[in-house]
């Protein structure tokens, strides 16, 4: 719970982002490239440095990490209406990052300890937090920039701080580590290093595939409904629906993971985001509010059993590999909101978000493609006993 409070918290200010910076685009003059550019910066510092803050929770066996990361990406929020150009809020977006960074690297290492025989649940869990954060993200800021403005931002720490104090208090001691912890088949073992390498070309794939349309929804949604006339409070809600299907579609992969064929589930839900994305685009009133949060539902079924298939690949380093996993998904989601906001600027974003609508196809045909990382059970032999 202590986790999966920080998670929360973090995601909060992670999602509030777009809507923070739809806000400001008047005020510092920037177009829709320069909004994924600072959308990149703070994704992209983020992700680099999660690997390297796995390490660290691997050592440490995530200690402390959790609450002093939240700590400090509330601290950076709390400056963002003290920030008088582009610039500064982009360098200050990135020294935030770090906090971002340290907090999900450790919190699926918590994660996945406390989930013993089933860590695809367990860290469906800890994402559940996180995406309820995201949902909740776009609509507390909504509200905040329609009724205060930009100097309001500091009322989005309210509840970080309360988290941080319960994540002070409940994660000191120490993850369990099982010695000897036998590795996870390889599948590439006894054929070649080609088979390895085409092996992470695909999982590689996947992941930029569909982290391009669910990130680059989450950014420029706010200001494709802002051009259509709807209010900060209006677009913040509307983002926070499709961000919160999402929520519910992190917990529904995590269950369904641990029971059946991972493969398949991420190839039948990435097809069927795809009729839901692209009819959330053109869609108004109670329509608009359904297809949002089944697209952002579907989309989001995968999140935690690909994170999950990332770390049985070296079990005696899941906090590295879940920040391995977890940061590409951030960075090349992000990169691919800049270039997507490069192209908005020149054709539209209507058909831009139209065409990313349907990569999930491509994604989900290359999840077909991967190995089997769930280890098999063993069953006994039994050997009828002949009667004399």
């Amino acid at each position: 719970m202590a986790a999966s409070a920080g998670h929360l918290s973090v995601d909060i200010l992670m999602s509030s982002l777009a809507v923070i910076l739809t806000a400001l685009s008047n005020e510092y003059e920037i177009g829709l490239a320069q909004i994924g550019f600072a959308s990149l910066i703070y994704t992209g510092v983020g992700s680099i440095t999660q690997p390297i803050f796995g390490i660290i929770a691997d050592k440490l066996r995530g200690r402390w990490i959790g609450p002093l990361s939240v700590l400090w990406l509330l601290i950076c929020y709390t400056f963002i209406p003290l920030t008088s150009t582009y610039a500064q809020l982009v360098g200050l977006l990135a020294v935030g990052a770090l906090g971002s960074a340290a907090l999900h690297a450790s919190g699926m290492l918590l994660a996945s300890d406390a989930g013993k025989g089933k860590p695809t649940l367990a860290t469906s869990i800890f994402f559940l937090g996180g995406q309820s954060g995201l949902a909740l993200g776009p609509i507390l800021a909504g509200y905040v920039m329609g009724y205060i403005g930009v100097r309001g931002l500091p009322l989005l720490v309210v509840f970080p701080v309360v988290a941080t104090v319960m994540m002070f208090m409940y994660l000191r001691a120490p993850i369990h580590i099982v010695e000897n912890l036998p590795s996870a088949p390889n599948p590439s073992a006894g054929v070649g290093n080609r088979i390895g390498w085409s092996i992470a070309g695909t999982f590689t794939l996947l992941i930029l595939l569909r982290s391009a349309t669910l990130h680059s929804l989450m950014i420029f949604l706010p200001k494709f409904l802002a051009e259509q006339g709807y209010t900060s409070a209006q677009y913040g809600l509307m983002t926070g629906i499709f961000v919160g299907g999402g929520a519910i579609g992190t917990f529904l992969g995590g269950s369904l993971g641990d029971r059946y064929n991972r493969r398949l589930i991420i190839f039948t839900s990435s097809l069927l985001a795809v009729p839901f994305c692209y009819l959330l685009l053109g869609s108004t009133g109670w329509l608009f509010l359904v297809t949002a949060a089944l697209s952002g539902l579907i989309l989001s079924i995968p999140h935690s059993i690909i994170i999950v298939m990332g770390q049985a690949l070296l079990p005696k380093r899941k906090g590295m590999m879940g920040g391995l996993v977890l940061g590409f998904m951030f960075l090349s989601g992000s990169i691919a909101a800049w270039i997507a906001g490069i192209a908005a600027d020149r054709v539209g974003l209507p058909a831009v978000l139209y065409f990313l609508a349907f990569m999930p196809i491509v994604a989900g045909g290359s999840a077909l493609l991967l190995p089997r990382t769930r280890r098999p059970i063993p069953h006994r032999r039994v050997v009828p006993v002949s009667g004399d």
